[in-house]
């Protein structure tokens, strides 16, 4: 690891203003622009010059489809270990070579602390069948590592089980124990069609997808299933995926804020280079914890961006409605 890339770790977790981030992002684009060869060559297609590179809005953003098609890694770095997206049978997956599992690590810890404190201060309980089921999910590894920093006996992973889940949240409830349960979407559905609960002590968190389980349906529509069925006036959320090391965080009503390290720009659906705000756009991502990897990430999810810069995730681009990503392709 570079002296400057060590420098530039501590300056990313120590981000206090708007100027700090700017700064920082600039410099982590340099970084990458120079070390990530994909990347640059992406950038170079785009025949941007990287010293006319002066405001966040005008760094590049790599269509996040590339993490299925390229192996996007900074050169000189290996990978500790590989995180993989879900996907159908027979779909191509997203990779994320990962340099450093410790800047995740930090990465996520200072994310949950910031909305939520120490995770010792929770039972964490985790309802995660789809994700279990296979290797490679940045997920599990994140909430693996918190529900070991818990140090409580009941803290634990779900699968199957949802009398034993349904037993346990009964018994923390009673005792008044501060407890968060994370889960799918359509295994928190599952569950309170089995019992319902009035929670007093308990935040829910669901960290989306029906993975094929169940159909699609709108946050609102979800939410307040949800809502109904565990007994809370809020359900919160995470937003975050195999392509970012860092989350943001809602605790009600679909509103997403950021860590200090990451950001989220609105593009126009008609035209990817241009931005948009307190209407629907496609969502951009900068995520400077992927130092080796792409902080600038294209996404394909469709959000609305707020003037606190707080943010809705509102659904997904159609394959069909993409469009200027085919002249992204390498």
């Amino acid at each position: 690891m570079s002296i400057l890339s060590t420098m530039l770790q501590e300056k990313i977790f120590n981000i206090q203003t708007p100027e700090d981030f700017k700064a920082v992002a600039l410099e982590v684009f340099n970084f990458q622009y120079k070390h990530v060869k994909v990347y640059r060559e992406f950038c170079d297609m785009l025949k941007v010059n990287p010293k006319q590179i002066t405001t966040i809005s005008e760094i590049p953003f790599l269509p996040i489809q590339f993490f299925k098609s390229h192996q996007i890694i900074a050169k000189g770095y290996s990978e500790e270990t590989i995180f993989t997206s879900s996907g159908t049978t027979g779909s191509i997956t997203s990779k994320h070579y990962l340099a450093s599992t410790k800047l995740y690590e930090e990465s996520f810890n200072r994310a949950f602390q910031n909305q939520y404190g120490k995770p010792t201060d929770y039972t964490i309980l985790a309802l995660l069948p789809s994700y279990l089921e296979r290797e490679g999910s940045s997920l599990i590894y994140m909430v693996d590592s918190l529900i070991k920093q818990s140090k409580n006996q009941h803290s634990g992973f779900y699968l199957n089980n949802m009398d034993a889940l349904i037993e346990k949240l009964t018994f923390l409830e009673a005792e008044g124990h501060k407890t968060m349960l994370l889960g799918v979407s359509y295994a928190l559905l599952d569950l309170i069609e089995t019992q319902t609960f009035q929670f007093k002590n308990t935040i829910v968190m669901e960290t989306g997808g029906m993975k094929g389980r169940r159909k699609e349906m709108i946050k609102e529509e979800l939410h307040r299933i949800l809502q109904q069925g565990f007994g809370v006036s809020e359900i919160h959320s995470e937003y975050g995926m195999t392509e970012l090391l860092s989350q943001a965080y809602s605790t009600g009503k679909g509103i997403f804020t950021c860590p200090p390290w990451m950001k989220i720009l609105t593009r126009d659906t008609e035209d990817p280079f241009t931005y948009v705000a307190k209407k629907t756009g496609g969502i951009n991502v900068i995520d400077l914890a992927n130092l080796y990897s792409c902080s600038f990430i294209a996404t394909q999810d469709l959000g609305k961006l707020h003037t606190n810069n707080s943010f809705e995730v509102l659904g997904r681009f159609d394959d069909s409605d993409i469009r200027g990503c085919n002249l992204m392709v390498l």
